[in-house]
């Protein structure tokens, strides 16, 4: 959430009504699987979820890596809070 902020404020504070209207993807910038979220789950909320294995439903999204390769060069957005430091805020 705070790198959402934070891209936010830049893109208020360096002036860039230029892009108005523009989209600029807000994230990561890493593939993070399900798997892994679930034991970082566990790991912050010190539990021992399952995951819950079924067959892909039609439409399912198998990977998926925001491109944030536009936010960098327009905002000049680097990512100050990682992953599981994320987690751990919210």
């Amino acid at each position: 959430m705070q790198n959402v902020v934070d891209a936010n404020l830049q893109a208020c504070e360096n002036g860039m009504a230029e892009f108005s209207g523009e989209v600029f993807n807000i994230a990561f910038g890493k593939r993070i699987t399900l798997n892994e979220l679930v034991r970082n789950l566990n790991k912050i909320l010190k539990k021992d979820i399952k995951s819950n294995y079924a067959d892909p439903r039609p439409g399912d999204v198998k990977h998926s890596l925001a491109n944030i390769g536009k936010a960098r060069q327009f905002l000049e957005y680097e990512l100050r809070i990682d992953f599981e430091e994320g987690l751990k805020k919210q």
